[in-house]
């Protein structure tokens, strides 16, 4: 079980400051609206956010959204703004949303992500020749289940977290069938079944995330992602298939309203300059889903011990 530990003050290069000199407030009468996705790292992200924008003098509102409607929303105006968005979960239609000018870019989170396939530690003894992903063609059956027959089972992500996993699979050529998780309590549930179970598991997974840690989570050793993997089958270890490599690096960013700096000056510069990081953001997680604590308790948990951190950023954006 992890302890409450994991909000131990961590050092104040959290936030950087990206911009300077004071602006004003703006509508302050007009909430602010964050949008609020389903996984557990973009609670922590958003509340940190709009714990900020309130200490700055605003009214936060928290709004539901999926990868799928938030830039709509955005660009409408009926969410301000998102403060992680994973590149590699977003569509071909938010490039137009941002040339566009109806959202904005934010900068970068500045958390340090990775995506790719997992397996918890005691599986390499089931399948040996892992982190190596060519291990996968031979002990395909390890990871089968009645439903994937003699093929692997991949547990994935989300259907509407739009992310890849089953294209690698299937751009290598593994005998793998995908499964998407219902959410990402039933990813993390299966990881921990198939731990004290001893039994296998492979996953679309990600980090930073608490679960990494806690169930000793190793990445498979994919061929490295380059431009051309996407885009030219005759690259990489399959000539008939595109994706036949690892995932790209993820950038990891915040947008927002394209009005947003006209209505709320100093929110803008408060949101561009924001960032957290993997220290931080992972034990919040962990805190969250591991000790069942509120998200809201936790953040301001955190919050109250690291003033230090992020009180100059408000401050250098109001006064």
């Amino acid at each position: 079980m992890l302890k409450s530990t994991f909000l131990t003050a961590l050092g104040a290069s959290t936030f950087v400051a990206g911009m300077a000199g004071a602006a004003e407030l703006g509508d302050v009468d007009t909430p602010i609206r964050l949008a609020l996705n389903d996984w557990t790292g973009h609670q922590v992200s958003t509340y940190v956010a709009g714990e900020m924008l309130k200490a700055a003098g605003y009214q936060v509102e928290y709004v539901g959204a999926t990868n799928q409607d938030v830039w709509a929303a955005m660009a409408a105006g009926e969410i301000h703004a998102n403060v992680e968005i994973w590149s590699t979960s977003q569509t071909e239609e938010v490039a137009e949303y941002m040339a566009s000018g109806s959202t904005t870019d934010l900068g970068d989170l500045e958390l340090y992500a990775q995506e790719g396939l997992v397996y918890p530690a005691h599986v390499a003894d089931l399948c040996p020749g892992l982190p190596n992903w060519e291990a996968l063609r031979d002990c395909a059956g390890v990871f089968a289940t009645a439903e994937t027959g003699d093929q692997g089972r991949l547990l994935g992500y989300p259907e509407v977290w739009s992310s890849p996993g089953a294209d690698r699979v299937e751009g290598l050529g593994l005998p793998f069938a995908t499964t998407p998780a219902a959410d990402e309590a039933a990813l993390t549930d299966a990881l921990r079944e198939a731990v004290e179970s001893n039994s296998p598991i492979l996953a679309t997974f990600w980090q930073p995330h608490w679960a990494m840690m806690e169930y000793d989570l190793k990445f498979v050793q994919l061929p490295a992602a380059e431009p051309a993997c996407f885009t030219d089958p005759s690259w990489g270890p399959n000539p008939n298939a595109v994706n036949d490599c690892g995932f790209e690096s993820a950038r990891v960013m915040k947008a927002g309203w394209g009005q947003l700096a006209e209505k709320w000056p100093a929110a803008f510069e408060i949101l561009f300059t924001y960032t957290l990081h993997i220290e931080d953001q992972q034990p919040m997680m962990g805190s969250i889903d591991v000790e069942g604590r509120p998200v809201e308790e936790v953040v301001k948990e955190w919050m109250s011990m690291n003033d230090f951190v992020w009180q100059p950023v408000v401050d250098d954006a109001t006064s």
